[in-house]
């Protein structure tokens, strides 16, 4: 199925039921009075994460919702039916957001998160709340309210915890397949990644991750060029990112120092957030170097890029280097969750 991470949809919540106009007819009760009910509540719209649903493709074919209305009122103070809500089901880490206000309304991390998106109209009055001491025979009763409607943008991203970021052919695909059972596609030429792809990396019992791969970025990424600054907002959930750099670029005259600092400023356009986000660098395919030549290329790529975080080699198409790396990407995330969990305990 084509990946599909953005979508339009429009919502209508139903409509209140009109309100009912009647008299009592009884026999020997000559001023029976006035009885007309309520009209129902109009359905409202709602969305739900549902786990396994991968895609959006499926607003592709579907795009407008609309929840029934709600039943007129009926003689004998009788309140109509309610219109039955509607609940469109969507992936788990979808944004939900107003396309006209652009008001983020929800944020469905996990499965079963529901938010309400359009609400449905009350029902119209009917005649039997306007009678009165003075007014004894109402002959009034009110239509329904309009139910609430709402032009949708839907931002599937994706939730991982480790994001990959870097030139195309920098070997990000060929790094998830390497530590993951994913198998996206892996090639000789720039782009063969053309959606987010993930993959779980177990690095023990009941030790695990989750690892993204976007499409690679290229310098003027920010003012649209390329495919992966569509994709960035992927990276958004993930706590590590993991900025790949090929230290053999295929063309003679290109410095992978360069191209790794292109790469930062295209995400720090995009997101001062993500840019500040912690980010290790990996060094990769120093398997096309003899061992001695490789150590000094790494340390001049180090030196001259003044990075302080973390740093590994490694060879994602042999796998040297990569059970180091996972292993730890796998202790540096656990740190994260600890220092979550003793924060939530300190502040309840």
């Amino acid at each position: 199925m084509r990946f599909v991470d953005e979508a339009l949809v429009r919502v209508q919540a139903g409509h209140g039921g009109r309100g009912c106009m009647s008299f009592r007819r009884e026999k020997f009760i000559p001023y029976g009075g006035p009885d007309g009910g309520d009209g129902g509540l109009g359905g409202t719209v709602y969305l739900r994460a549902q786990a396994g649903i991968n895609t959006l493709a499926d607003f592709r074919y579907q795009r407008t919702f609309k929840a029934p209305a709600g039943q007129a009122g009926t003689s004998n103070d009788c309140t109509g039916a309610g219109g039955e809500d509607l609940y469109v089901t969507v992936p788990v880490g979808t944004t939900v957001i107003d396309e006209d206000t652009q008001e983020q309304l929800g944020d469905l991390l996990n499965d079963g998160d529901t938010v309400l998106v359009a609400r449905g109209g009350k029902g119209g009055w009917g005649n039997a709340r306007f009678k009165s001491s003075t007014n004894r025979a109402p002959r009034k009763s009110m239509p329904g309210l309009p139910g609430e409607h709402r032009t949708l943008r839907l931002e599937m991203r994706v939730i991982a915890d480790v994001g990959l970021l870097g030139l195309p052919n920098a070997g990000k695909s060929t790094l998830i397949r390497s530590v993951s059972a994913a198998r996206p596609k892996v090639a000789d030429y720039p782009f063969t990644t053309l959606h987010p792809n993930l993959g779980v990396v177990s690095v023990g019992m009941s030790r695990s991750f989750v690892m993204a791969d976007i499409p690679g970025l290229i310098e003027g990424a920010a003012d649209g060029a390329g495919l992966g600054i569509r994709f960035l907002k992927h990276l958004q959930r993930t706590r590590v990112l993991l900025h790949l750099v090929d230290v053999m670029p295929p063309d003679p005259e290109a410095d992978p120092v360069k191209d790794a600092r292109s790469i930062v400023a295209e995400l720090k356009k995009f997101s001062k957030d993500l840019w500040s986000r912690e980010r290790w660098l990996v060094l990769n395919k120093l398997d096309l170097l003899p061992p001695e030549e490789g150590d000094k290329l790494c340390r001049d790529i180090v030196r001259r890029l003044r990075f302080k975080g973390p740093v590994f080699r490694i060879s994602a198409v042999t796998g040297a280097g990569t059970r180091e790396l996972c292993e730890a990407i796998m202790t540096r995330i656990e740190e994260i969750d600890s220092d979550a969990a003793e924060a939530a305990r300190s502040n309840p």
